[in-house]
């Protein structure tokens, strides 16, 4: 506990050295610009709001601040720091915001983007459909949109009135099923129940096939149907690993003409450029919003030139409708929609901070930090509602030249909930080929699969994830029973130096297999995993596919349904030690899966079921286990904790699992901090 403590300390100081809890708008120091909806990018910027005559006032744009900016630099004039203030309202960007090196600020004078007082000032990438409705039936109302029509634009979200409508869906609850396993070879098809698709549909190019399998998705158009047959073919292959073997996979289908049924759906038909909306009320909207850009912020540096972009801060800021991407020709997940971009997106960025921002109606991840980023902040924010999954640190390439490493980035206090909308299989914090970052204090709940991933190599290979610190998150609510196969925590490969650590995972429900509170995959290797709570989880609080020498001790394992502690492969070299850990649990068994062999070394645990003494230890009785030199020094015995029904998992001061040397885990840190 002293050095898990030392640990928490010195990274308060650092955090607090690079002035995470710092207010957004204390009393600033420097060269001061604003910018407001009622600015206008011919003043000079230094006037929180308009003169008398409209003469002078603040800027409209964050693309004018930051030429001037530039000028300054240009002048010889840039010899303090710089904030610009963001008034409240609404900034519809007509493209990307780009920064380059050369809007880097520096240590001494940092450049940084504010929200002005109390104000939301929200950065849009959407387009307001400002059109005349014509009613088209009743609570029904249409518009043509040219743009569609000429095939410039087409958008797969619409935000009506501050809220996000429902693509129209069929079923309007729960979904279809295919009929046997989806055919693999060329482009995509299977066969589909009697009914559930129409021929008709493939004339309009824009009817989407949603379709769920293990731990991926796929949106395609249908593209042609076999009535006779009941086959519907897709634009593209699916990913083969993921469907191979999934029998009478769900599917969803979106944007049939059919599917507009309910109040708050929308469609939109590609050829024609009509966009029907199904009102919720008689009452038209008096706002629609559609997505148009992708990415609202970019940082540009350039790593391989050793040219990075630094000391950039964004804080306080919204941001909102960004662009779907991908979706065109059709989409099929690999794994986590890690080829998905974000709306904020940086390369080759050092020492920038995304702190206290909202990220809300997105279509695909709310930031990214990739490749040869590093010493960045993602902190305080909170992210909702969003079509893909919350952070992305790193790339999926390893790459080895120093430059190109993206490394020591923090990811701290932030909440991301409510993800997946448009990807289902996206995480709250996805990290690829990067090391040494820390995942701390945040709050992730309400995804469709996992919660945080680390690592991006399968197997032994060579990886660039290692000595990565996750502790004091809390993760729950994860998978919602709608994919399978994932965690609370995800881990590929080769790790040596990661710490998982005082995180609390629970109710993880997949949709059929692999509902676990922490997850090591394919070659995880060397990962301390300490002082960790999982509780009501589907398959196991804790699971290991195959992987070398992980260590596992002193946590609790609570309440999981089918299997406590699970491990698939056994390997020629030790899988992991399991010690001084407390194992509690009513129903299921207590080991799961593969205990062949005996390359695993388990001792000093508790077990304990309420229910029952006579549980086994996989194949064996408890003395046949502890013959086999297993828990030698174990033992069955209530761990006396102080509200296991209330989910309370602290020690009263009798509990046995005190004589093995169990530490008590304290939780009052755990999640993000005020």
């Amino acid at each position: 506990m002293k050095k898990i403590a030392l640990v928490v300390f010195l990274s308060l100081c650092f955090v607090i050295s690079s002035g995470l809890f710092a207010s957004s708008n204390a009393a600033p120091s420097g060269k001061i610009f604003y910018i407001s909806p009622q600015g206008n990018d011919a003043w000079s910027g230094t006037l929180s709001k308009p003169a008398r005559g409209r003469t002078d006032g603040p800027f409209a744009t964050i693309t004018r601040a930051r030429d001037a900016i530039r000028q300054l630099k240009k002048d010889g004039s840039f010899n303090q720091s710089v904030t610009v203030y963001l008034r409240g309202g609404t900034y519809f960007l007509k493209e990307t915001v780009v920064f380059t090196p050369e809007d880097s600020g520096t240590e001494q004078w940092p450049i940084r983007y504010v929200n002005f007082g109390n104000e939301t000032p929200i950065l849009s990438g959407g387009q307001l459909i400002e059109t005349d409705w014509k009613t088209s039936g009743a609570n029904q109302i249409q518009a043509i949109l040219p743009e569609v029509k000429n095939g410039d634009w087409y958008f797969y979200q619409l935000f009506v009135d501050g809220e996000r409508w429902t693509r129209a869906r069929t079923p309007n609850e729960g979904f279809h099923t295919m009929a046997g396993e989806m055919r693999l070879e060329g482009p995509a098809r299977f066969t589909f129940q009697d009914g559930d698709i129409k021929k008709e549909w493939i004339e309009y190019g824009d009817v989407d096939v949603i379709g769920l399998a293990k731990w991926a998705e796929i949106r395609m158009p249908i593209v042609d149907v076999d009535e006779a047959n009941r086959t519907a073919t897709l634009t593209k292959q699916v990913p083969p690993s993921n469907w191979q073997g999934e029998n009478n996979p769900r599917y969803w289908i979106e944007n049939a003409p059919e599917a507009l049924d309910q109040p708050g759906e929308w469609r939109l038909e590609r050829k024609t450029g009509t966009l029907t909306l199904n009102l919720k009320s008689p009452e038209r909207p008096a706002r629609v919003i559609a997505p148009r850009l992708p990415n609202l912020i970019r940082l540009e540096g350039d790593p391989q030139a050793g040219q990075p972009i630094q000391y950039l801060s964004f804080e306080g800021l919204t941001f909102a409708h960004s662009r779907t991407s991908k979706l065109e020709d059709g989409y099929g997940d690999v794994q986590a929609a890690h080829d998905i971009d974000a709306a904020f997106m940086a390369t080759g960025a050092e020492h920038c901070v995304v702190k206290q921002c909202r990220f809300t109606q997105l279509g695909n991840y709310a930031v990214e930090f990739n490749q040869g980023c590093k010493f960045n902040q993602i902190a305080g924010n909170e992210m909702s509602d969003l079509g893909a999954g919350g952070v992305k640190i790193g790339e999926r390439a390893r790459r080895t030249e120093a430059n190109l490493i993206t490394r020591h980035n923090l990811v701290t206090d932030n909440r991301i909930h409510h993800i997946g909308i448009i990807y289902p299989a996206a995480v709250g914090v996805w990290e690829g080929q990067s090391d040494q970052n820390t995942i701390a204090h945040n709050h992730i709940h309400h995804t469709y699969y996992t919660g945080i991933s680390v690592g991006w190599t399968w197997g032994y290979a060579p990886t660039g994830a290692h000595h990565n610190i996750i502790e004091f998150n809390h993760v729950h609510d994860i998978g919602q029973g709608i994919l399978s196969d994932m965690g609370g925590i995800y881990t590929l490969g080769t790790q040596p130096g990661t710490v998982i650590r005082n995180n609390i995972f629970h109710d993880i429900y997949s949709h059929t297999y692999g509902g676990w509170g922490i997850y090591p995959d394919e070659g995880s290797t060397r990962i301390l995993i300490e002082n960790n709570i999982t509780y009501r989880t589907k398959s196991a609080g804790f699971h290991q596919h195959y992987g070398k020498e992980n260590t596992v001790r002193n946590n609790i394992f609570a309440l999981a349904k089918e299997y406590q502690v699970m491990r698939t492969r056994a390997e020629a070299h030790v899988s992991f030690t399991f010690e001084r850990n407390i194992v509690y649990f009513e129903e299921g068994e207590l080991l799961g899966s593969n205990w062949s062999g005996s390359n695993y070394q388990f001792d000093y645990n508790l077990y304990w079921n309420p229910k029952t003494r006579n549980f086994k230890f996989a194949d064996w009785t408890w003395d046949e286990w502890r013959a086999k030199g297993q828990d030698t020094h174990s033992k069955i015995a209530d761990p006396q904790f102080v509200d296991p029904e209330h989910y309370d998992f602290g020690l009263k001061s009798g509990s046995p699992a005190l004589d093995l040397g169990f530490q008590p885990i304290d939780v009052s840190q755990v999640g993000p901090r005020p």
